[in-house]
């Protein structure tokens, strides 16, 4: 890095806070970020550890007596990717919440300033572990490092268990930070708990340091993570409570459920959050997405553009439900035309005043019956898919035959390609059309359906293909 810079004063007087608020555009990327409200005690390696699932981590400045630091990330793509997925799922050190912007400034240039060997030696740290050059079996072992002889094995708690957590979430978060070798979960003194092997100790050590007190979902689902003292696990079986991701071979076990639907998720499945950690993609609470179905959360409040009609407004619940949105439907097509799910710059959709002219092009859904996921705990939250060209159907009254069905989705514009039901629930069958388009503006129009005998249809993505 260049030695000589005059931008250092500008990180002493901490200006990067007060532009942001007052002077700086929202959004002006950067592959330095600027933390705010960082605890007094924090050490290097877990502001480190912020940045580690998103890429390589290049420089560090930390400014303990003013709560804030500087992260350089090797790239800017990697740096929009951490602000994205921090936006709304505010991270937190030591119980604490920190707040996270792109800085003014495009390079951090520390060689000049004092107190950086702290700081280098973390950064060192990472990157001999990032290289593989790190041996495990040595080195001073204080907290910003790997153990001598530390377990790959890690004990996960999950308190607070509001929403269900299950196998599939567990492995796509942890993931992240490594190849997931095999996964117990089971309930002990009332909490559900799970054991986590990965292939290596080094991965354990950081994804222990990124998630350990994170939140599934927003303030709840708790992840407490410690080591394990074992140091390897044995699965015997396949199935929702156990996995070998080395033996896809091992059978499910007597009396177990198998991996096929209507099971929680398949192998790889998106989860409720659908990998947190995936990529790119920004999430807000309000998307811009001109349909209430519902599918991957509860629509609120819906609001289409006076000027601009093919855009809208869409209100979730919360976070987690436009991230799920955002993450599925973007790029798909509907009516002819590709969706597009951007970050909104809007918290809220707002409601037309009293007596203001709105032409019908606000709505709010927060009463509607039509929601999947308001019931906490509710099943549907397990039953998240990708939009494909199968759909699972439920609620199907005794008297409605193949031939309804299949008549109601080509009535629909649909052409039907297969269709079976459950054998041993007739209540359920899965269709397969033509596309994943038709599936989708399938689902639009004939989610809830009428069937007769005081039965709804309902419609969900399935994971699985006739």
């Amino acid at each position: 890095m260049n030695s000589s810079t005059p931008s250092t004063g500008v990180y002493a007087n901490g200006n990067d806070s007060k532009k942001f608020k007052r002077d700086r555009p929202p959004c002006s990327p950067s592959r330095v970020l600027h933390l705010r409200k960082i605890p007094c005690d924090v050490t290097e390696a877990e502001i480190i550890s912020l940045g580690l699932p998103f890429g390589k981590v290049t420089n560090l400045l930390m400014l303990k007596g003013k709560s804030q630091a500087f992260l350089e990330m090797a790239s800017e793509e990697a740096a929009v990717t951490m602000v994205n997925y921090y936006t709304p799922i505010t991270p937190h050190l030591r119980s604490q919440p920190v707040y996270i912007q792109y800085s003014n400034h495009r390079e951090l240039k520390t060689d000049n300033l004092p107190n950086q060997a702290r700081a280098q030696a973390a950064l060192q740290a990472v990157s001999a572990v990032q290289s593989g050059s790190l041996a495990l079996s040595g080195g001073p072992s204080n907290e910003g490092t790997v153990l001598p002889g530390q377990s790959p094995v890690l004990r996960i708690i999950i308190e607070n268990l509001f929403y269900p957590v299950t196998l599939e979430v567990l492995h796509q978060i942890f993931s992240k930070f490594g190849t997931v070798l095999k996964i117990i979960t089971f309930t002990k003194n009332n909490q559900f708990q799970a054991l986590l092997q990965y292939a290596d100790p080094v991965n354990a050590h950081y994804a222990k340091m990124a998630l350990d007190g994170q939140n599934i979902y927003n303030a709840c689902c708790t992840l407490r993570i410690d080591f394990s003292k074992l140091t390897s696990l044995n699965v015997k079986y396949n199935n929702d409570k156990s996995r070998d991701f080395t033996r896809l071979d091992l059978p499910t076990g007597d009396g177990q459920p198998s991996l096929e639907p209507p099971m929680a998720a398949a192998f790889g499945a998106p989860g409720i959050i659908s990998s947190p950690y995936a990529g790119a993609a920004g999430f807000a609470p309000a998307i811009g997405f001109p349909q209430a179905t519902g599918v991957y959360g509860d629509v609120h409040r819906v609001k289409i553009m006076f000027n601009k009609k093919e855009n809208a407004l869409v209100q979730m619940a919360d976070a987690n439900q436009a991230q799920l949105a955002m993450n599925h439907l973007s790029g798909q097509r509907l009516y002819g035309k590709v969706l597009r799910a951007t970050l909104s710059k809007h918290q809220a959709v707002q409601l037309p005043r009293e007596g203001q002219e709105d032409q019908g092009l606000t709505k709010d859904f927060s009463n509607s019956p039509l929601h999947r996921f308001k019931k906490p705990g509710s099943k549907n939250f397990q039953n998240i898919f990708p939009p494909s060209a199968t759909l699972h159907l439920s609620n199907i009254p005794p008297s409605v035959t193949v031939d309804d069905l299949k008549n109601l989705f080509i009535e629909a514009g649909c052409s039907v390609k297969a269709f079976k039901f459950f054998q041993k629930d007739r209540k359920m069958a899965l269709i397969q059309l033509g596309s994943v388009e038709e599936a989708i503006q399938a689902l639009i129009e004939l989610h809830n359906h009428d069937l007769g005998e005081n039965h709804h249809l309902r419609v969900s993505f399935s994971k699985s293909t006739i």
